[in-house]
């Protein structure tokens, strides 16, 4: 194991050498909500671009939301010239999850970075996520009314199929315990009819293909969710890594992409207790079809700090503080051993307990009560084992959101909010 104390920018150095090769990056984050993470994570991709030829990066966020800032970085026609513009758009619930000021920064930069290329070499930045139902169908319908108005009855049949729920999909979830409830006929139609232009058309039609995944997901997901248990996570991140593994496909031979995503997604699900649930997610998957060797995972974590989150699901957010990391947790042994910003490359056998034996690792996700640092918030986790690389910040401080009109989200599964 190699441990880097980090300060300046060629601390980075040792990692980027551990990782520059693999086909996809994963670089996660403890909370969503923390500056230090985030800047970090962006100095990290520039140089995964910049110096090892990246050819885009996939998020834990919506797909139609995402796709308004992947048209902006890439100087598509039409789009906002400025991201910030692009991200400050982003309404569901919660918002301060991509569009906040750490994002913007880097999206300026990225669009800097494309301008200077030519359309085919530049660098995308697209959502990996499935909660976009109702977002995702109007995007179809609007390509379909400028592409292929004689498909439009299908998207319709599945508008229709949904439309008495409204934005309440997971009452859609439990009627669909009914099969005459069901939507799901309509949708494989829906995908199906997207999915066959998508072969033989531009970005646009992908784009449309991918607003059918999402939609033929998200049905799934609100179906799973109602009858508990793992299914609804599993579903979520199986479509990710779906949806990572199309952008490999799309972007062609040789392509590599860079993953941002919370930790519990990117730290392989076997070497925590969520493989004992029954829980996968895109570390993991990713890793079993593309191999370990293609596949670099990196964590963070902190011992204290400032964050932001919400009290409870679709409240507004607010900056909140991070108590120091509960005795005998992961992060409480590593403020004792570490210095106050590390980098820390895993293998070879010489590797301290820490990092083989299983402890408890610090999860925040957007809905956070720090009162419940005693006896919840953590995930028993063989560091080693779930990440390839590790970057350690004793003291973290809050993110900056951009000002955003918050529109209630969907509901999510346990972890909550992560």
């Amino acid at each position: 194991m190699l441990v880097q104390r980090l300060g300046a920018p060629s601390d980075l150095d040792p990692l980027l050498e551990r990782v520059r090769d693999a086909r996809v990056v994963m670089i996660g984050e403890a909370t969503h909500g923390s500056y230090d993470y985030y800047r970090i994570r962006e100095q990290l991709t520039r140089r995964l671009v910049a110096e090892c030829g990246f050819s885009f990066v996939a998020v834990e966020g919506d797909w139609p939301d995402c796709d308004r800032v992947h048209r902006s970085v890439t100087g598509a026609p039409g789009a906002a010239a400025e991201p910030q513009t692009a991200l400050e758009g982003f309404e569901r619930w919660p918002t301060w999850m991509w569009a906040n000021a750490e994002v913007a920064r880097f999206c300026r930069w990225l669009r800097a970075w494309n301008m200077d290329r030519a359309e085919t070499a530049r660098v995308g930045f697209h959502g990996l996520d499935v909660y976009s139902l109702w977002e995702s169908m109007q995007a179809i319908f609007d390509y379909l009314g400028e592409e292929e108005p004689a498909s439009l009855e299908i998207a319709q049949d599945a508008y229709r199929c949904f439309e008495p729920y409204g934005k309440r999909v997971e009452e859609y979830g439990a009627a669909s315990r009914f099969v005459s409830a069901r939507c799901e006929q309509e949708v494989i139609r829906l995908l199906a009819r997207t999915r066959e232009h998508a072969a033989a058309d531009g970005p646009d039609a992908f784009s449309a293909w991918q607003n059918a995944e999402v939609v033929a997901g998200a049905e799934r997901y609100y179906r799973e969710m109602v009858a508990g248990g793992p299914g609804s996570w599993n579903v979520r991140d199986i479509h990710m890594t779906d949806t990572l593994d199309r952008l490999l496909d799309r972007y062609g031979p040789g392509a590599r992409g860079v993953v941002w995503a919370h930790n519990t997604h990117v730290g392989d699900a076997r070497a925590t207790d969520m493989a004992a649930d029954g829980m996968v997610n895109i570390g993991q998957l990713a890793r079993e079809r593309h191999g370990p060797d293609q596949v670099a995972l990196i964590g963070f974590g902190s011992w204290r700090g400032t964050v932001i989150a919400a009290p409870r699901w679709g409240s507004p957010a607010e900056a909140m503080v991070v108590p120091p990391a509960r005795p005998g947790s992961l992060e409480h042994r590593l403020h004792e051993l570490m210095p106050e910003r590390a980098v820390l490359v895993f293998g070879g056998p010489d590797q301290p307990g820490w990092v083989t034996d299983t402890l408890d690792h610090r999860a925040i996700g957007v809905v956070y009560d720090p009162s419940f640092e005693s006896w919840g918030n953590y995930v028993p986790t063989r560091l080693g084992e779930r990440y390839d690389a590790f970057i350690w910040c004793d003291e973290t401080t809050a993110l900056h959101p951009l000002p955003a009109l918050a529109a209630p989200g969907e509901m999510e599964t346990y972890p909550a909010g992560v």
